[in-house]
Protein backbone atom coordinates (compact mmCIF):
# COMPACT_ATOMS: atom_id res chain seq x y z
CA UNK A 1 0.00 0.00 0.00
CA UNK A 2 1.32 3.51 -0.64
CA UNK A 3 1.92 5.11 2.34
CA UNK A 4 3.02 8.31 1.56
CA UNK A 5 4.26 10.61 -1.50
CA UNK A 6 6.60 13.32 -0.96
CA UNK A 7 7.77 16.01 -4.20
CA UNK A 8 9.99 18.29 -4.99
CA UNK A 9 10.07 20.93 -7.28
CA UNK A 10 8.33 19.52 -10.25
CA UNK A 11 6.51 21.37 -12.33
CA UNK A 12 4.16 23.91 -10.41
CA UNK A 13 4.85 21.88 -7.28
CA UNK A 14 7.17 23.14 -4.95
CA UNK A 15 6.42 21.40 -2.30
CA UNK A 16 3.88 18.20 -1.14
CA UNK A 17 4.16 15.87 1.50
CA UNK A 18 0.77 13.69 1.76
CA UNK A 19 -0.02 10.55 3.94
CA UNK A 20 -2.13 8.57 2.47
CA UNK A 21 -4.68 5.62 3.95
CA UNK A 22 -6.61 2.21 2.84
CA UNK A 23 -9.85 2.38 0.70
CA UNK A 24 -10.84 4.98 -1.53
CA UNK A 25 -9.36 8.25 -1.64
CA UNK A 26 -10.27 10.70 -4.48
CA UNK A 27 -8.26 14.14 -5.52
CA UNK A 28 -10.13 16.92 -6.47
CA UNK A 29 -9.56 20.43 -7.89
CA UNK A 30 -10.12 22.97 -10.91
CA UNK A 31 -8.89 22.38 -14.26
CA UNK A 32 -5.10 23.24 -13.84
CA UNK A 33 -4.81 23.18 -10.34
CA UNK A 34 -2.12 20.02 -10.80
CA UNK A 35 -4.29 16.80 -10.14
CA UNK A 36 -3.25 14.78 -12.65
CA UNK A 37 0.30 15.97 -11.67
CA UNK A 38 0.83 14.37 -8.74
CA UNK A 39 0.32 11.10 -10.78
CA UNK A 40 2.65 12.03 -13.45
CA UNK A 41 4.96 12.04 -10.18
CA UNK A 42 3.95 8.61 -8.97
CA UNK A 43 4.78 7.64 -12.23
CA UNK A 44 8.14 8.61 -12.19
CA UNK A 45 9.18 7.51 -9.20
CA UNK A 46 7.75 3.82 -10.44
CA UNK A 47 10.65 4.19 -13.13
CA UNK A 48 8.98 5.95 -16.23
CA UNK A 49 11.15 8.33 -18.33
CA UNK A 50 11.64 11.92 -17.44
CA UNK A 51 11.85 15.22 -18.85
CA UNK A 52 13.83 18.05 -18.12
CA UNK A 53 10.86 20.52 -17.86
CA UNK A 54 9.46 18.53 -15.22
CA UNK A 55 11.85 20.40 -13.12
CA UNK A 56 10.50 23.36 -11.20
CA UNK A 57 11.25 27.14 -12.76
CA UNK A 58 13.94 28.03 -11.12
CA UNK A 59 15.28 25.11 -9.31
CA UNK A 60 17.98 23.10 -10.06
CA UNK A 61 16.27 19.60 -9.62
CA UNK A 62 13.08 17.97 -9.37
CA UNK A 63 12.87 15.27 -6.40
CA UNK A 64 10.20 12.85 -5.70
CA UNK A 65 10.09 9.59 -3.09
CA UNK A 66 7.17 7.74 -2.28
CA UNK A 67 6.65 5.23 0.85
CA UNK A 68 5.16 1.89 0.62
CA UNK A 69 4.34 -0.68 3.23
CA UNK A 70 4.60 -4.32 1.81
CA UNK A 71 4.15 -6.49 4.62
CA UNK A 72 1.53 -8.51 3.35
CA UNK A 73 3.19 -8.54 -0.44
CA UNK A 74 5.29 -11.93 0.01
CA UNK A 75 6.31 -11.88 -3.83
CA UNK A 76 8.19 -8.50 -3.42
CA UNK A 77 9.41 -8.82 0.08
CA UNK A 78 11.02 -12.28 -1.14
CA UNK A 79 12.59 -10.35 -4.13
CA UNK A 80 13.74 -7.49 -1.97
CA UNK A 81 15.15 -10.10 0.69
CA UNK A 82 17.22 -11.89 -1.71
CA UNK A 83 19.09 -8.55 -3.03
CA UNK A 84 19.58 -7.81 1.16
CA UNK A 85 17.00 -4.42 0.14
CA UNK A 86 14.40 -5.14 2.36
CA UNK A 87 13.64 -3.08 5.37
CA UNK A 88 10.77 -2.89 7.87
CA UNK A 89 8.64 -4.08 5.55
CA UNK A 90 8.86 -1.07 4.10
CA UNK A 91 10.07 0.34 0.33
CA UNK A 92 11.36 3.65 -0.67
CA UNK A 93 11.56 4.89 -4.01
CA UNK A 94 13.62 7.93 -5.00
CA UNK A 95 14.05 9.69 -7.79
CA UNK A 96 16.15 12.90 -8.43
CA UNK A 97 15.68 14.64 -12.08
CA UNK A 98 18.16 17.94 -12.68
CA UNK A 99 18.09 20.45 -15.17
CA UNK A 100 21.04 19.57 -16.27
CA UNK A 101 19.36 16.01 -17.62
CA UNK A 102 21.27 13.50 -15.45
CA UNK A 103 18.43 11.28 -13.54
CA UNK A 104 19.21 9.30 -10.87
CA UNK A 105 17.31 6.29 -8.86
CA UNK A 106 17.21 4.65 -4.84
CA UNK A 107 15.81 1.73 -4.18
CA UNK A 108 15.64 1.88 -0.13
CA UNK A 109 18.65 4.11 -0.33
CA UNK A 110 20.40 1.80 -2.56
CA UNK A 111 21.20 3.28 -6.29
CA UNK A 112 18.72 1.61 -8.91
CA UNK A 113 17.93 1.63 -12.29
CA UNK A 114 14.55 2.29 -14.23
CA UNK A 115 14.21 -0.94 -15.09
CA UNK A 116 14.42 -1.75 -11.61
CA UNK A 117 12.33 0.63 -10.10
CA UNK A 118 9.75 -0.81 -12.68
CA UNK A 119 10.41 -4.13 -11.42
CA UNK A 120 9.62 -3.09 -7.94
CA UNK A 121 7.16 -0.91 -9.17
CA UNK A 122 4.50 -3.80 -11.12
CA UNK A 123 4.52 -5.48 -7.27
CA UNK A 124 3.24 -2.19 -5.71
CA UNK A 125 0.90 0.44 -8.25
CA UNK A 126 -1.38 -0.58 -11.41
CA UNK A 127 -2.05 3.48 -13.05
CA UNK A 128 -4.65 3.41 -15.64
CA UNK A 129 -4.42 6.30 -17.60
CA UNK A 130 -7.27 9.24 -18.72
CA UNK A 131 -6.13 8.27 -22.38
CA UNK A 132 -6.81 4.34 -22.51
CA UNK A 133 -10.11 4.86 -23.99
CA UNK A 134 -8.13 6.21 -27.03
CA UNK A 135 -5.68 3.27 -27.34
CA UNK A 136 -8.25 1.15 -27.02
CA UNK A 137 -8.37 1.22 -30.52
CA UNK A 138 -5.41 0.03 -31.49
CA UNK A 139 -5.30 -3.76 -32.03
CA UNK A 140 -2.12 -3.95 -30.41
CA UNK A 141 -3.53 -2.20 -26.87
CA UNK A 142 -6.54 -5.44 -27.17
CA UNK A 143 -4.04 -7.85 -27.22
CA UNK A 144 -2.21 -6.60 -24.40
CA UNK A 145 -5.22 -6.45 -22.11
CA UNK A 146 -6.63 -9.79 -23.37
CA UNK A 147 -3.61 -11.23 -22.89
CA UNK A 148 -2.62 -9.86 -19.09
CA UNK A 149 -6.64 -10.74 -18.40
CA UNK A 150 -5.41 -14.07 -19.67
CA UNK A 151 -2.54 -14.14 -17.38
CA UNK A 152 -0.76 -15.19 -20.35
CA UNK A 153 2.08 -12.64 -20.80
CA UNK A 154 4.94 -14.92 -19.92
CA UNK A 155 3.57 -17.58 -22.18
CA UNK A 156 4.01 -14.77 -24.98
CA UNK A 157 7.15 -13.87 -24.51
CA UNK A 158 8.12 -17.95 -24.88
CA UNK A 159 6.42 -17.26 -28.15
CA UNK A 160 8.26 -14.27 -29.13
CA UNK A 161 11.48 -16.20 -28.21
CA UNK A 162 10.46 -19.61 -30.44
CA UNK A 163 9.42 -17.01 -33.42
CA UNK A 164 12.60 -15.03 -33.50
CA UNK A 165 14.78 -18.51 -33.35
CA UNK A 166 12.38 -19.73 -36.05
CA UNK A 167 13.16 -16.43 -38.27
CA UNK A 168 16.64 -16.69 -37.61
CA UNK A 169 16.99 -20.08 -39.00
CA UNK A 170 14.84 -18.76 -41.84
CA UNK A 171 16.98 -16.32 -43.04
CA UNK A 172 20.48 -18.87 -42.34
CA UNK A 173 19.12 -21.00 -44.48
CA UNK A 174 18.35 -18.65 -46.73
CA UNK A 175 21.61 -17.09 -46.98
CA UNK A 176 23.36 -20.68 -47.05
CA UNK A 177 21.38 -20.76 -50.14
CA UNK A 178 22.05 -17.80 -51.54
CA UNK A 179 25.73 -18.51 -51.19
CA UNK A 180 26.02 -21.98 -51.56
CA UNK A 181 28.79 -21.53 -54.13
CA UNK A 182 31.35 -19.37 -52.37
CA UNK A 183 30.38 -21.52 -49.23
CA UNK A 184 31.65 -24.58 -51.09
CA UNK A 185 34.52 -23.08 -51.79
CA UNK A 186 35.47 -22.04 -48.73
CA UNK A 187 35.08 -25.06 -47.41
CA UNK A 188 37.04 -26.89 -49.78
CA UNK A 189 40.16 -24.22 -49.14
CA UNK A 190 39.62 -24.70 -45.62
CA UNK A 191 39.85 -28.52 -45.67
CA UNK A 192 43.36 -27.91 -48.56
CA UNK A 193 44.83 -25.65 -45.96
CA UNK A 194 43.86 -27.77 -42.77
CA UNK A 195 45.57 -31.05 -44.55
CA UNK A 196 48.41 -29.31 -45.56
CA UNK A 197 49.32 -27.72 -41.99
CA UNK A 198 48.10 -31.32 -40.58
CA UNK A 199 50.89 -32.55 -42.49
CA UNK A 200 53.50 -30.25 -41.00
CA UNK A 201 52.67 -31.92 -37.67
CA UNK A 202 53.74 -28.77 -36.01
CA UNK A 203 54.61 -29.87 -32.74
CA UNK A 204 54.23 -26.78 -29.71
CA UNK A 205 56.67 -23.51 -29.76
CA UNK A 206 58.51 -25.55 -32.65
CA UNK A 207 59.77 -22.42 -34.30
CA UNK A 208 60.91 -20.91 -31.19
CA UNK A 209 62.88 -23.80 -30.48
CA UNK A 210 64.25 -24.45 -34.40
CA UNK A 211 65.85 -20.96 -34.32
CA UNK A 212 67.69 -21.54 -31.01
CA UNK A 213 69.00 -25.09 -31.99
CA UNK A 214 70.29 -23.34 -35.32
CA UNK A 215 72.07 -20.64 -34.12
CA UNK A 216 73.68 -23.24 -31.95
CA UNK A 217 74.62 -25.46 -35.17
CA UNK A 218 75.04 -22.42 -37.61
CA UNK A 219 78.04 -21.09 -34.79
CA UNK A 220 79.04 -24.22 -33.33
CA UNK A 221 82.92 -24.10 -34.34
CA UNK A 222 83.54 -20.71 -32.77
CA UNK A 223 81.28 -21.61 -29.91
CA UNK A 224 83.75 -24.78 -29.23
CA UNK A 225 86.71 -22.10 -30.02
CA UNK A 226 85.35 -19.44 -27.73
CA UNK A 227 84.88 -22.21 -24.76
CA UNK A 228 88.07 -23.39 -24.93
CA UNK A 229 89.61 -19.85 -24.53
CA UNK A 230 87.68 -19.31 -21.62
CA UNK A 231 88.84 -22.49 -20.19
CA UNK A 232 92.67 -22.14 -20.74
CA UNK A 233 92.29 -18.69 -18.82
CA UNK A 234 90.17 -19.72 -15.85
CA UNK A 235 92.02 -22.84 -14.88
CA UNK A 236 93.88 -25.70 -18.11
CA UNK A 237 96.41 -22.75 -19.30
CA UNK A 238 99.90 -22.55 -17.83
CA UNK A 239 99.31 -19.32 -16.16
CA UNK A 240 95.34 -19.13 -15.35
CA UNK A 241 92.97 -17.08 -12.66
CA UNK A 242 92.86 -20.22 -10.11
CA UNK A 243 95.97 -20.87 -9.79
CA UNK A 244 96.64 -17.62 -8.95
CA UNK A 245 93.69 -16.68 -7.05
CA UNK A 246 94.96 -20.27 -4.96
CA UNK A 247 98.20 -18.49 -4.23
CA UNK A 248 96.72 -15.35 -3.36
CA UNK A 249 94.12 -17.09 -0.98
CA UNK A 250 97.16 -19.19 0.77
CA UNK A 251 98.49 -15.68 1.33
CA UNK A 252 95.67 -13.85 2.88
CA UNK A 253 94.62 -17.03 5.10
CA UNK A 254 98.63 -16.99 6.44
CA UNK A 255 98.33 -12.95 6.68
CA UNK A 256 94.50 -13.77 8.33
CA UNK A 257 96.76 -15.81 11.33
CA UNK A 258 98.34 -12.71 12.19
CA UNK A 259 95.75 -9.77 11.73
CA UNK A 260 92.22 -11.22 11.65
CA UNK A 261 90.36 -7.83 10.20
CA UNK A 262 92.16 -10.00 6.48
CA UNK A 263 89.22 -12.95 7.32
CA UNK A 264 86.72 -11.14 5.76
CA UNK A 265 88.46 -10.33 2.18
CA UNK A 266 89.78 -14.12 2.11
CA UNK A 267 86.36 -15.31 2.80
CA UNK A 268 85.29 -13.03 -0.50
CA UNK A 269 88.30 -14.78 -2.48
CA UNK A 270 87.64 -17.91 -1.47
CA UNK A 271 83.63 -17.28 -2.56
CA UNK A 272 85.10 -16.28 -6.05
CA UNK A 273 87.07 -19.46 -6.50
CA UNK A 274 84.13 -21.28 -6.06
CA UNK A 275 82.25 -19.30 -8.37
CA UNK A 276 84.92 -19.66 -10.77
CA UNK A 277 85.64 -23.20 -10.13
CA UNK A 278 81.69 -24.09 -10.91
CA UNK A 279 82.02 -22.07 -13.58
CA UNK A 280 85.42 -23.83 -15.21
CA UNK A 281 82.71 -26.90 -14.71
CA UNK A 282 80.05 -25.71 -16.76
CA UNK A 283 82.47 -24.39 -19.67
CA UNK A 284 83.94 -27.88 -19.68
CA UNK A 285 80.58 -29.50 -19.94
CA UNK A 286 78.93 -27.38 -23.00
CA UNK A 287 82.57 -28.19 -24.59
CA UNK A 288 81.98 -31.86 -24.56
CA UNK A 289 78.38 -31.27 -25.71
CA UNK A 290 78.13 -28.78 -28.55
CA UNK A 291 79.71 -30.50 -31.53
CA UNK A 292 79.77 -29.45 -35.55
CA UNK A 293 77.35 -31.35 -37.06
CA UNK A 294 76.80 -30.29 -40.77
CA UNK A 295 73.90 -32.94 -41.23
CA UNK A 296 71.59 -31.63 -38.41
CA UNK A 297 72.27 -28.51 -39.33
CA UNK A 298 70.92 -29.54 -42.97
CA UNK A 299 68.02 -30.93 -41.56
CA UNK A 300 67.35 -28.38 -39.19
CA UNK A 301 67.22 -25.83 -42.12
CA UNK A 302 65.38 -27.87 -44.07
CA UNK A 303 62.50 -27.71 -41.22
CA UNK A 304 62.69 -24.06 -41.04
CA UNK A 305 62.37 -23.68 -44.76
CA UNK A 306 59.29 -25.47 -44.97
CA UNK A 307 57.71 -23.89 -41.90
CA UNK A 308 58.81 -20.72 -44.16
CA UNK A 309 56.93 -21.91 -47.21
CA UNK A 310 53.33 -22.82 -45.33
CA UNK A 311 53.70 -19.35 -44.04
CA UNK A 312 54.14 -17.18 -46.68
CA UNK A 313 51.52 -19.46 -48.88
CA UNK A 314 49.26 -18.50 -45.51
CA UNK A 315 50.33 -15.26 -44.95
CA UNK A 316 50.93 -15.78 -41.57
CA UNK A 317 54.65 -15.27 -39.51
CA UNK A 318 55.99 -18.98 -38.98
CA UNK A 319 55.11 -18.71 -35.24
CA UNK A 320 51.26 -18.19 -35.97
CA UNK A 321 51.43 -21.08 -38.42
CA UNK A 322 49.47 -23.23 -35.50
CA UNK A 323 46.65 -20.78 -34.65
CA UNK A 324 46.24 -20.50 -38.23
CA UNK A 325 45.51 -24.18 -38.26
CA UNK A 326 43.43 -24.34 -35.16
CA UNK A 327 41.17 -21.38 -36.61
CA UNK A 328 40.55 -23.38 -39.53
CA UNK A 329 39.77 -26.30 -38.14
CA UNK A 330 36.80 -24.80 -35.87
CA UNK A 331 35.77 -22.46 -38.91
CA UNK A 332 35.63 -25.95 -40.63
CA UNK A 333 33.45 -27.33 -37.24
CA UNK A 334 30.96 -24.78 -37.85
CA UNK A 335 30.21 -25.76 -41.43
CA UNK A 336 29.49 -29.56 -40.20
CA UNK A 337 26.67 -27.27 -38.20
CA UNK A 338 25.43 -25.12 -40.01
CA UNK A 339 26.92 -26.04 -43.66
CA UNK A 340 24.51 -28.46 -44.40
CA UNK A 341 20.96 -27.33 -45.99
CA UNK A 342 19.11 -30.44 -45.06
CA UNK A 343 20.17 -29.90 -41.41
CA UNK A 344 19.29 -26.45 -41.82
CA UNK A 345 15.84 -27.31 -42.81
CA UNK A 346 15.40 -30.10 -39.90
CA UNK A 347 16.36 -27.53 -37.22
CA UNK A 348 13.70 -24.64 -38.75
CA UNK A 349 10.91 -28.02 -38.96
CA UNK A 350 12.25 -28.24 -35.77
CA UNK A 351 11.72 -25.00 -34.56
CA UNK A 352 8.36 -24.44 -36.00
CA UNK A 353 6.75 -26.87 -33.98
CA UNK A 354 8.23 -25.39 -30.83
CA UNK A 355 6.71 -22.17 -31.99
CA UNK A 356 3.34 -23.80 -33.01
CA UNK A 357 2.96 -25.43 -29.87
CA UNK A 358 3.46 -22.65 -27.70
CA UNK A 359 1.34 -20.36 -30.14
CA UNK A 360 -1.42 -22.92 -30.05
CA UNK A 361 -1.15 -23.05 -26.00
CA UNK A 362 -1.38 -19.37 -25.97
CA UNK A 363 -4.74 -19.03 -28.58
CA UNK A 364 -6.40 -21.72 -26.16
CA UNK A 365 -5.88 -19.40 -23.38
CA UNK A 366 -7.04 -16.47 -25.65
CA UNK A 367 -9.89 -18.02 -26.29
CA UNK A 368 -11.37 -19.01 -22.73
CA UNK A 369 -9.90 -15.68 -21.25
CA UNK A 370 -12.03 -13.79 -24.81
CA UNK A 371 -14.80 -15.71 -23.73
CA UNK A 372 -14.70 -14.40 -20.00
CA UNK A 373 -13.65 -11.01 -20.67
CA UNK A 374 -16.23 -10.14 -22.92
CA UNK A 375 -18.94 -12.10 -20.49
CA UNK A 376 -17.91 -9.53 -17.34
CA UNK A 377 -17.61 -6.71 -19.30
CA UNK A 378 -20.83 -6.97 -20.92
CA UNK A 379 -22.11 -7.31 -17.63
CA UNK A 380 -20.39 -4.40 -16.25
CA UNK A 381 -21.59 -2.29 -18.99
CA UNK A 382 -25.32 -3.08 -18.07
CA UNK A 383 -24.62 -0.91 -14.68
CA UNK A 384 -22.92 1.50 -16.54
CA UNK A 385 -26.48 2.18 -18.64
CA UNK A 386 -25.32 0.26 -21.55
CA UNK A 387 -28.16 -2.85 -20.70
CA UNK A 388 -28.42 -3.19 -24.75
CA UNK A 389 -24.56 -3.45 -25.55
CA UNK A 390 -22.69 -6.46 -25.46
CA UNK A 391 -18.33 -6.80 -26.06
CA UNK A 392 -16.84 -10.13 -27.86
CA UNK A 393 -13.49 -10.51 -28.30
CA UNK A 394 -12.80 -12.03 -31.90
CA UNK A 395 -9.43 -14.04 -32.73
CA UNK A 396 -9.12 -13.75 -36.43
CA UNK A 397 -6.56 -16.20 -37.67
CA UNK A 398 -3.44 -14.86 -39.30
CA UNK A 399 -2.08 -16.08 -42.57
CA UNK A 400 1.43 -16.29 -41.36
CA UNK A 401 2.96 -16.78 -37.90
CA UNK A 402 3.85 -14.18 -36.04
CA UNK A 403 5.80 -13.09 -32.97
CA UNK A 404 2.69 -12.24 -30.60
CA UNK A 405 0.63 -15.35 -32.06
CA UNK A 406 -1.37 -16.74 -34.34
CA UNK A 407 -4.24 -14.76 -34.49
CA UNK A 408 -4.93 -11.23 -34.46
CA UNK A 409 -7.19 -9.96 -31.09
CA UNK A 410 -10.44 -7.72 -31.99
CA UNK A 411 -12.32 -6.20 -29.51
CA UNK A 412 -15.82 -5.92 -31.62
CA UNK A 413 -19.38 -4.62 -29.44
CA UNK A 414 -23.14 -4.18 -29.93
CA UNK A 415 -24.37 -0.98 -28.99
CA UNK A 416 -28.13 -2.10 -29.58
CA UNK A 417 -30.20 -4.97 -28.80
CA UNK A 418 -29.75 -7.59 -31.78
CA UNK A 419 -26.90 -5.77 -33.74
CA UNK A 420 -24.11 -7.68 -35.30
CA UNK A 421 -20.79 -6.77 -32.79
CA UNK A 422 -18.15 -5.23 -35.03
CA UNK A 423 -15.03 -3.38 -34.30
CA UNK A 424 -15.07 -1.12 -31.60
CA UNK A 425 -13.23 1.42 -33.71
CA UNK A 426 -16.14 1.46 -36.16
CA UNK A 427 -19.42 1.44 -33.42
CA UNK A 428 -18.55 3.15 -30.19
CA UNK A 429 -19.13 6.49 -29.88
CA UNK A 430 -16.90 8.73 -27.79
CA UNK A 431 -19.12 8.22 -24.17
CA UNK A 432 -19.59 4.88 -24.95
CA UNK A 433 -15.18 4.36 -25.16
CA UNK A 434 -15.28 5.71 -22.04
CA UNK A 435 -17.70 3.69 -20.18
CA UNK A 436 -16.19 0.83 -22.06
CA UNK A 437 -12.55 0.86 -21.06
CA UNK A 438 -13.81 1.91 -17.23
CA UNK A 439 -15.77 -1.31 -16.94
CA UNK A 440 -12.62 -3.03 -18.99
CA UNK A 441 -10.11 -1.27 -16.02
CA UNK A 442 -12.54 -2.55 -13.13
CA UNK A 443 -12.28 -5.68 -14.36
CA UNK A 444 -8.79 -6.35 -14.67
CA UNK A 445 -7.95 -4.22 -11.70
CA UNK A 446 -10.06 -7.22 -9.58
CA UNK A 447 -7.21 -9.63 -10.92
CA UNK A 448 -4.28 -7.76 -10.62
CA UNK A 449 -2.48 -8.44 -7.39
CA UNK A 450 -0.76 -5.31 -6.53
CA UNK A 451 -2.12 -3.42 -3.73
CA UNK A 452 -2.73 -0.10 -5.24
CA UNK A 453 -5.24 0.98 -8.19
CA UNK A 454 -4.49 4.67 -9.56
CA UNK A 455 -6.90 5.96 -12.06
CA UNK A 456 -6.74 9.37 -13.94
CA UNK A 457 -9.75 11.14 -14.80
CA UNK A 458 -10.82 7.41 -16.29
CA UNK A 459 -14.35 8.74 -15.63
CA UNK A 460 -14.21 11.48 -18.53
CA UNK A 461 -17.31 11.62 -20.92
CA UNK A 462 -19.73 10.47 -18.03
CA UNK A 463 -22.32 11.45 -15.88
CA UNK A 464 -25.79 11.79 -13.96
CA UNK A 465 -26.57 8.01 -12.73
CA UNK A 466 -23.73 6.63 -14.58
CA UNK A 467 -21.02 8.77 -13.02
CA UNK A 468 -22.88 7.59 -9.31
CA UNK A 469 -22.58 3.58 -10.15
CA UNK A 470 -18.88 4.63 -11.33
CA UNK A 471 -17.87 6.00 -7.63
CA UNK A 472 -20.01 2.68 -6.38
CA UNK A 473 -17.44 0.45 -8.58
CA UNK A 474 -14.16 2.08 -7.11
CA UNK A 475 -15.92 1.96 -3.60
CA UNK A 476 -16.33 -1.34 -4.29
CA UNK A 477 -12.84 -2.30 -5.09
CA UNK A 478 -11.11 0.07 -2.36
CA UNK A 479 -12.75 -2.89 0.11
CA UNK A 480 -9.72 -5.02 -1.69
CA UNK A 481 -7.28 -2.76 -2.97
CA UNK A 482 -6.15 0.94 -2.29
CA UNK A 483 -7.70 3.29 -4.59
CA UNK A 484 -6.14 6.51 -5.61
CA UNK A 485 -8.73 8.49 -8.14
CA UNK A 486 -8.61 11.70 -9.93
CA UNK A 487 -11.98 12.65 -10.74
CA UNK A 488 -14.04 16.01 -11.77
CA UNK A 489 -17.47 14.19 -11.34
CA UNK A 490 -18.74 14.81 -7.60
CA UNK A 491 -20.81 11.50 -7.50
CA UNK A 492 -17.20 9.82 -7.73
CA UNK A 493 -16.06 12.27 -4.75
CA UNK A 494 -18.96 11.59 -2.60
CA UNK A 495 -18.41 7.99 -2.96
CA UNK A 496 -14.66 8.19 -1.38
CA UNK A 497 -13.57 7.36 2.02
CA UNK A 498 -11.23 10.35 1.76
CA UNK A 499 -10.73 13.48 -0.11
CA UNK A 500 -8.33 16.05 -1.20
CA UNK A 501 -8.74 19.28 -2.89
CA UNK A 502 -5.83 20.40 -4.89
CA UNK A 503 -5.70 24.05 -5.80
CA UNK A 504 -3.45 26.18 -7.51
CA UNK A 505 -1.90 29.54 -5.96
CA UNK A 506 -0.34 32.31 -7.91
CA UNK A 507 1.43 35.17 -7.12
CA UNK A 508 3.34 37.85 -8.86
CA UNK A 509 6.67 35.56 -9.05
CA UNK A 510 5.14 32.23 -9.17
CA UNK A 511 2.33 29.72 -9.07
CA UNK A 512 2.67 26.31 -6.99
CA UNK A 513 0.06 23.86 -6.39
CA UNK A 514 -1.30 22.97 -2.48
CA UNK A 515 -2.93 19.69 -1.62
CA UNK A 516 -5.44 19.44 1.52
CA UNK A 517 -7.38 16.58 3.01
CA UNK A 518 -10.73 17.58 3.80
CA UNK A 519 -12.76 16.98 6.50
CA UNK A 520 -16.63 16.22 6.53
CA UNK A 521 -17.34 19.89 6.52
CA UNK A 522 -14.79 20.83 3.63
CA UNK A 523 -15.90 17.69 1.38
CA UNK A 524 -19.71 19.55 1.13
CA UNK A 525 -18.20 22.56 0.47
CA UNK A 526 -15.95 20.79 -2.05
CA UNK A 527 -18.44 18.58 -3.53
CA UNK A 528 -20.64 21.76 -3.23
CA UNK A 529 -18.10 23.25 -5.59
CA UNK A 530 -17.99 20.38 -8.27
CA UNK A 531 -22.15 20.71 -8.43
CA UNK A 532 -22.58 24.51 -8.53
CA UNK A 533 -20.17 26.20 -10.09
CA UNK A 534 -19.54 29.67 -8.71
CA UNK A 535 -22.24 30.16 -6.83
CA UNK A 536 -22.87 27.98 -4.03
CA UNK A 537 -26.20 27.99 -2.62
CA UNK A 538 -27.74 26.52 1.17
CA UNK A 539 -29.51 24.14 -1.32
CA UNK A 540 -26.19 23.14 -3.33
CA UNK A 541 -24.82 21.89 0.38
CA UNK A 542 -27.42 19.91 0.72
CA UNK A 543 -27.50 18.35 -2.13
CA UNK A 544 -23.63 17.81 -1.86
CA UNK A 545 -24.08 16.29 2.03
CA UNK A 546 -26.82 14.00 1.02
CA UNK A 547 -24.86 12.41 -1.61
CA UNK A 548 -22.29 11.77 0.51
CA UNK A 549 -24.48 10.28 2.94
CA UNK A 550 -25.95 8.36 0.83
CA UNK A 551 -23.18 7.12 -1.47
CA UNK A 552 -21.50 5.89 1.98
CA UNK A 553 -25.08 3.93 2.56
CA UNK A 554 -25.20 2.39 -0.97
CA UNK A 555 -21.71 1.36 -1.00
CA UNK A 556 -22.26 -0.39 2.36
CA UNK A 557 -24.89 -2.14 1.18
CA UNK A 558 -22.84 -3.26 -1.73
CA UNK A 559 -19.83 -4.83 0.40
CA UNK A 560 -22.16 -6.28 2.69
CA UNK A 561 -21.58 -3.82 5.83
CA UNK A 562 -22.78 -1.81 7.70
CA UNK A 563 -22.65 2.20 7.15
Amino acid sequence: MLCSLHIRDFVIVDRLDLEFGAGFTVLTGETGAGKSLLIDALSLVLGERSDTSWVREGAERAEISAVFDVSGNAGLRAELAGRDLLEDDQVILRRVLERAGRSRAYLNGAPATLAQLKEVGEYLVDIHGQHLHQSLMRPAAQRDLLDGFAQAMPLRELVRQAHARWQSLQRTLADFERNATGLAREREALQDQVAELARLKLAPNEWEALETEHRRLANAASLIHGADEALQLLSEGEVNVLSTLRTLLARLRHDAETDGTLVPSAELVEAGQIQLQEAAHALRHYRERVEVDPQRLAQVESRMQALHSSARKFRVKPPELADTLATAQARLAEFAHTGDAQALERQMAESLREYQALAADLSARRARAGVELGERVTSQLKRLAMSASLLRVHLEPMEEPTAFGLEQVEFQVATHQGATPRALAKVASGGELSRLSLAIQTITSELANVPTLVFDEVDAGIGGGVAEIVGRLMRALASRRQVLCVTHLPQVAAAANAQWRVTKLSTHERTASRVEALDKKSRVEEIARMLGGVEITAATRRHAAEMISLSSVLSSADSGTPP
